[in-house]
């Protein structure tokens, strides 16, 4: 009778750390296709930048260093690999439309341009789907950090390896911490 006890308690213990186990796999999992998300909408982003600087061009052809701006702060943003770099280059290329768009300001007839407007307004739908995206992503990473911080999840995730994930924000107090604003 006590070498019963003594297996299923055994089983039970052995079913907790295979339940455990596979509960911080599908959280990882959780955030790895959140942030896949977040790089689709950066992708899409990052492709209308080309066309929005093209078009900027040929009515403001003498603001060369505000298109280069742009250009390297896209380059440095699709280099990024980490969420907290990711982040900091994100920051980097708001700031960096936002003079595109101040640009754009005293060219009345770039304004009233359609192609201007349709990539105008496909930026701005991009910007509400990375902020969408980017809280389902903190959203995940902040469940899987709970659950790795918290007891017994934490001598679980010590013993097979399952480390926190970074959130993807915004620098705290920056002036880009509000979204581009693409409207006119």
């Amino acid at each position: 009778m006590i070498l019963y006890i003594i297996l299923g308690i055994i089983a039970v213990v052995i079913i907790y750390f295979i339940a455990s186990y596979n509960g911080f796999v599908a959280f990882v999992n959780r955030a790895k296709e959140a942030w896949a998300d977040i790089d689709v909408q950066l992708k899409r982003r990052y492709d209308l930048i080309p066309n929005l600087v093209n078009t900027v061009k040929g009515y403001a052809t003498h603001e060369s260093s505000a298109f280069e701006n742009v250009t390297k702060a896209r380059a440095a943003a699709m280099g990024a690999g980490t969420p907290a770099q990711k982040g900091e280059a994100e920051n980097m290329l708001s700031g960096t439309l936002k003079s595109l768009f101040a640009i754009s300001e005293a060219y009345p007839e770039l304004k009233a341009n359609e192609n201007f407007m349709s990539l105008q307004r496909e930026l701005s739908d991009t910007e509400d789907k990375i902020q969408a995206s980017r809280r389902f992503y903190n959203g995940n990473v902040r469940d899987l950090n709970t659950k790795i911080e918290m007891f017994p999840g934490n001598i679980i995730a010590g013993m097979f390896g399952f480390a926190k994930m970074e959130f993807f924000q915004l620098e705290a107090g920056s002036e880009e911490r509000n979204a581009v604003e693409v409207k006119f």
